[in-house]
């Protein structure tokens, strides 16, 4: 499975692997077990992962998911400790973990929630995800011309 494939769709909360785009919109299949398969119309918001960075304080502006989602694997490996249940407090203290300089004034409470979630699924789905993402991403800044 690709990152750059996966995808949220605003007000659902499961990821989804872009099938194909249409005239329209895209077609956009769920990673869960159920393999359900949904039209999102021109005027959905459809994310894709790889494109969704977190806003940050220190030298960059923001920073891309990616990054912070491997800070997240190679702190916690798998297991994050957090569920939907948490507390702001304990997802503002996870985050600190894993993004010390985060915008606490434009990084919301449910985007930390999102990202430790969307975190746990990834890794639930394909354990190594997070890894063949990073050297993905790699591969495509060596490839950019300066």
């Amino acid at each position: 499975m690709e990152f750059s494939k996966i995808a949220a769709l605003s007000g659902k909360s499961d990821l989804f692997r872009v099938v194909s785009p249409t005239r329209s919109g895209v077609i956009l299949e769920a990673l869960d077990d159920s393999k359900q398969r949904i039209m999102a119309g021109a005027n959905a918001k459809v994310s894709v992962l790889s494109e969704i960075s977190i806003y940050s304080v220190g030298d960059e502006e923001s920073v891309p998911l990616i990054k912070i989602l491997k800070n997240i694997h190679e702190s916690y490996n798998g297991d994050t400790g957090i569920d939907k249940n948490a507390t702001p407090d304990e997802l503002k203290a996870f985050f600190k973990t894993v993004l010390a300089d985060y915008d606490e004034d434009r990084v919301y409470v449910s985007d930390i929630k999102k990202v430790a979630m969307w975190y746990q699924k990834l890794v639930a789905i394909d354990p190594q995800i997070i890894i063949k993402a990073e050297i993905e991403s790699s591969r495509d800044q060596i490839e950019e011309p300066s």
